[in-house]
């Protein structure tokens, strides 16, 4: 049995594989399966997009455990936005730069109480198709007047922690990695694999 995570970014995978460091199974990619996958992520919740990205790829090798996440940027003043629509908030030319000023110019005046944000990650455990595991992720933060830093990606330069004083983005990597929506959702499913084992012994 391996544990197969449902992404073909090779980063992600080496982040979740130092993350997971430890657990018994072996752990690889969909990028290095046989069978290529093109999913269409139009869930209207980050679960729906998570079991989407999952389902076929653990029907397909049911012998398997499959893991796959979906997650984004919840603004509280815009009601949850982006949300799904994260990575192309911006529209159909996105870039994570245009994503963010969009952000900025619709928080344009508002005080810092009222720009509450979070990171949000839904991971899900697949074995044969079926449901095994469902886990969620949050970071807590606000949404900074400007964008700094050069770490990360995506919404981190504009994603302000409070107990740090900087955004994401200004973070060391090892830093953000140990507090990340998707590390924390990625602990627990070690955490959880660790149960099953001494439970197994």
């Amino acid at each position: 049995m391996r544990l197969i995570i449902a992404t073909e970014n090779e980063g992600k995978l080496r982040e979740i594989k130092h993350i997971l460091k430890g657990i018994k199974i072996p752990i690889i990619s969909q990028a290095s399966l046989d069978k290529k996958f093109h999913i269409k992520e139009n869930g209207k919740t980050f679960f729906e997009n998570a079991v989407k990205k999952t389902k076929p790829v653990s029907l397909a090798y049911k012998n398997d455990l499959v893991a796959g996440e979906d997650s984004g940027l919840e603004v509280e003043y815009l009601h949850g936005a982006p949300g799904v629509y994260s990575k192309r908030y911006s529209g159909k030319n996105w870039t994570y730069e245009k994503n963010n000023l969009k952000i900025l110019k619709e928080l344009q005046g508002i005080t810092q109480k009222k720009r509450k944000a979070s990171f949000h990650c839904c991971l899900v455990l697949l074995k044969a198709g079926k449901l095994i595991k469902k886990i969620d992720g949050r970071l807590n933060g606000y949404i900074s007047y400007e964008s700094k830093g050069t770490h990360g990606f995506g919404y981190d330069p504009i994603f302000y922690l409070p107990k740090y004083r900087k955004t994401v983005a200004e973070l060391p990597l090892n830093v953000k990695n140990k507090l990340s929506h998707r590390a924390k959702a990625f602990l627990k499913l070690k955490n959880y694999f660790s149960i099953i084992r001494n439970y197994e012994d």
